[in-house]
């Protein structure tokens, strides 16, 4: 069996893919918890992130939108790792929102990279990758134990 996530990740990485995670969305625990991740150490998939009410939320879950920072300076104040995500050499984010067939946001696919990577062409290029790879994401968030984490 193929790991959706594994796949995604490779087809982005010639785009430039530094750290990359998914996360599931689990509204009843208001939380994200992590489900595939570049880095284990750092960003194990053990890992979950509480779901604030704040722009990045709004923008994301409840706008549906791709979140986009070219800089630290930009997801600082709403990522409280960024110093860990600078220590791994990513000054750069995007959040790509993985939508259900009803039009709820389940997850996330997140990118970080260097400072300014995330240009309007690549970000296209990224949230048409994560189109293509939608149904099979959909079906592994689908099998995700949201119990563990």
């Amino acid at each position: 069996m193929t790991n959706a996530f594994a796949d995604l990740h490779a087809a982005c990485a010639p785009l430039g893919a530094r750290l990359f995670t998914v996360t599931v969305h689990d509204p009843a625990a208001r939380l994200f918890r992590r489900v595939y991740t570049s880095h284990p150490a750092d960003y194990p998939v053990s890992g979950t992130k509480p779901m604030g009410d704040d722009a990045w939320t709004r923008h994301v879950i409840g706008g549906g939108r791709s979140f986009v920072a070219n800089t630290t300076a930009e997801f600082a104040p709403l990522f409280p790792d960024h110093a860990q995500i600078n220590a791994l050499g990513c000054h750069s984010a995007l959040n790509i929102p993985l939508f259900d067939d009803a039009g709820a946001v389940v997850g996330t696919v997140n990118i970080l990279h260097d400072e300014g990577h995330f240009t309007p062409d690549r970000v296209a290029a990224f949230e048409a990758l994560a189109m293509r790879h939608r149904p099979a994401l959909l079906a592994a968030v689908a099998t995700t134990d949201l119990t563990t984490g």
